[in-house]
């Protein structure tokens, strides 16, 4: 038996480490890489953004895609908006050749930001630009054109009603065929209180001595969590069933119902501003050998000096076409395939 016994380990097993609920901004910016910020909107302005979104959210769909030779479907309903320009150039022409695709399939038309999300864009653009002129900035962000050419500027917002207890996202990060690498997001949460769940992907050569550690941060009516760049690269997110919900009690009453009281909600609206980027523009996307537009994907797994430098072009036809794709694969070349500028790019025309 002795010399059957098989011998002792050399390696300890590594401990898994207990979920972590960051109820503050200051714990927010310790452990993660967002920042959150409560109460951004002047309170009247929130309330008539979220009963705004909450009408609109009646004719909004859930998404349907192929999954392991099913058909799946996501647990909350989900629109997608733009702005009337791109924040870049000062005509609206970017949305008539706005020909996104979304699950490997082609969307509709966008939707132009109604006036109240306009006005509380205004808000969420500077917050989001103020915590970017306090970070560092990363190599492959957008450079930008002219003197204000890295102002963030949100002109596309995709808007979920989660509603209930029972609606919720599971872990993934961003698609970035838009956004190109390294994007800045800010999320606004109006209603009732969502979790958002973070938990990082732990790189392969660090994968045998740490685990991820799963970080929950309670989003409460008129906040707004930015996920700074890196955060798509480094960590997916989630928003999670939750067994119990405090119902939202809007401080005033439905626009159409002035002299009704308000009404207790179990919605929580989400409206996620993003910026599409000049430089990945729908018609420079390369498409795979479905002849369907790829997605832009980071390798998250094997970073270097903590940052990613390697992100690549994959086929994502199956996710409609009963599963079924090719293997095209290719690495995204910034240079080669004309993109930019970039912060290096800016940064080396200055020396």
């Amino acid at each position: 038996m002795s010399v059957l016994r098989q011998p002792p380990s050399s390696t300890r097993s590594v401990p898994r480490l207990l979920p972590l609920t960051l109820t503050n901004p200051s714990m927010v910016a310790q452990h993660t890489p967002c920042t959150m910020h409560l109460s951004i909107l002047p309170p009247d302005l929130a309330c008539k953004l979220f009963y705004t979104m909450l009408d609109l959210s009646q004719s909004w769909k859930k998404n349907k895609w192929w999954l392991f030779d099913r058909v799946v479907e996501s647990p909350h309903r989900t629109s997608f908006y733009a702005r009337k320009t791109d924040g870049v150039e000062p005509n609206d022409s970017w949305q008539e050749a706005a020909q996104y695709w979304y699950n490997g399939r082609q969307t509709d038309p966008p939707e132009v930001f109604p006036d109240v999300m306009e006005e509380a864009c205004v808000y969420v653009e500077n917050i989001v630009n103020k915590e970017m002129q306090r970070r560092p900035r990363l190599p492959l962000e957008w450079g930008g054109r002219g003197s204000e050419g890295q102002i963030w500027r949100a002109n596309v917002a995709a808007s979920n009603c989660y509603e209930g207890t029972k609606d919720s996202v599971g872990f993934h990060s961003d698609q970035l065929t838009y956004l190109g690498p390294y994007p800045t997001i800010a999320s606004l949460s109006l209603g009732t209180t969502r979790i958002f769940r973070l938990q990082e992907v732990v790189p392969s050569e660090e994968i045998r001595s740490r685990k991820a550690q799963t970080l929950n941060i309670p989003l409460p009516h008129n906040s707004l969590i930015i996920m700074h760049a890196g955060t798509q690269e480094k960590f997916k997110h989630s928003v999670p069933p939750q067994p119990t919900l405090d119902l939202y009690r809007p401080f005033a009453p439905h626009p159409s119902r002035p002299a009704s009281p308000p009404e207790p909600s179990n919605c929580r609206i989400n409206i996620t501003f993003r910026f599409y980027r000049p430089d990945f523009r729908p018609q420079s996307i390369p498409h795979c050998n479905c002849d369907v537009p790829t997605i832009l994907r980071p390798d998250m797994k094997n970073r270097h000096d903590g940052q990613t430098d390697k992100y690549w072009w994959t086929c994502y036809a199956g996710a409609q076409n009963e599963g079924k794709g090719c293997s095209f694969w290719r690495d995204m070349n910034m240079k080669t395939e004309g993109r930019g500028p970039t912060i290096s790019d800016v940064e080396s025309n200055d020396q």
